[in-house]
């Protein structure tokens, strides 16, 4: 999927050496009733990805990837539909997990219409920099079920907030590595033949940038900078046993509304794309 494509401007993604299917909000509730909890730590980017997960377990284009039953009314005109994803002051209301919706708006999740036993824990661990400060480690180890008999599957996403350094990216792949090991007693990297199953750990790459990028960073963040970025963790992942997920190419002729972020179609795509890395977790 990293090596997938586009001809021409905002034209249909097509993925390069392999099948990816595009999941019905059913199928979709399958693949993520396979996990007890699926948790993604990052930045705005991957805030958007699960987003774009509760816009299809919600099955809901308006409003699926907000809170939109605290909105007034003038919020649910201002961040319907792609605005929810484009306009930052409703981006930042997004749903950070699934127990928010269960809460709040329990009849707007298809899942347990279909699944009546479906309790998958969707959720987002804001964590952007390093060093990672000591109240978000504390918090997203709480956060984390220490059940060793519970399944889970974790989906990283990291480099904008340290300017694509790779070495700093590094050391907070490693930190929240750490910290998943420590609080699940399982192992993410293990190496070499073993019995034991590495606990599925995906990372993802920042998309490319558009032409509304901020000229300020156009240097540090820009396109030459994030290519190599991608291709200098890939790299890393693949020495910790980590799975990978590059967004460059999937996005280079894709809309970017503010230069740096997609908007709902390409959050769509994104989020399809860790639903079939979370699929193939069973083949």
């Amino acid at each position: 999927m990293s090596s997938g494509g586009r001809i021409g401007r905002d034209a249909p993604y097509a993925p390069r050496g392999c099948d990816m299917q595009w999941f019905t909000t059913w199928e979709a509730c399958e693949i993520l009733d396979r996990y007890a909890q699926v948790v993604l730590v990052g930045d705005s980017m991957l805030r958007h990805v699960i987003g774009a997960l509760n816009v299809l377990i919600r099955e809901d284009l308006g409003y699926g990837g907000v809170t939109d039953w605290n909105f007034s009314d003038e919020e649910k005109r201002r961040c319907f539909c792609n605005n929810q994803f484009d306009v930052r002051d409703c981006s930042v209301q997004g749903i950070y997990s699934t127990a928010d919706v269960v809460r709040h708006d329990p009849l707007s999740l298809v899942c347990p219409k279909v699944i009546p036993d479906w309790s998958t824990d969707l959720r987002i661990e804001t964590i952007v920099r390093y060093p990672i400060p000591d109240d978000e480690r504390r918090r997203f180890e709480e956060e984390i079920d220490p059940n060793p008999l519970q399944r889970k599957a974790f989906i990283l996403g990291h480099g904008l907030w340290n300017d694509l350094k790779v070495d700093e990216a590094e050391s907070w792949l490693d930190a929240v590595l750490d910290m998943i090991e420590s609080r699940t007693g399982a192992r993410t990297q293990l190496r070499g033949r073993s019995p034991r199953r590495n606990l599925p750990v995906l990372l993802m790459t920042p998309n490319a940038s558009g032409d509304k990028k901020p000229d300020e960073w156009l240097v540090s963040q820009g396109n030459k900078a994030l290519v190599r970025f991608e291709h200098a963790m890939a790299a890393q992942a693949a020495r910790r046993r980590v799975d990978h997920l590059g967004t460059w190419n999937m996005s280079i002729q894709a809309t970017l509304y503010d230069g740096v972020h997609m908007d709902m179609r390409g959050n769509l795509l994104k989020a399809m794309m860790v639903l079939n890395w979370l699929n193939l977790l069973d083949t």
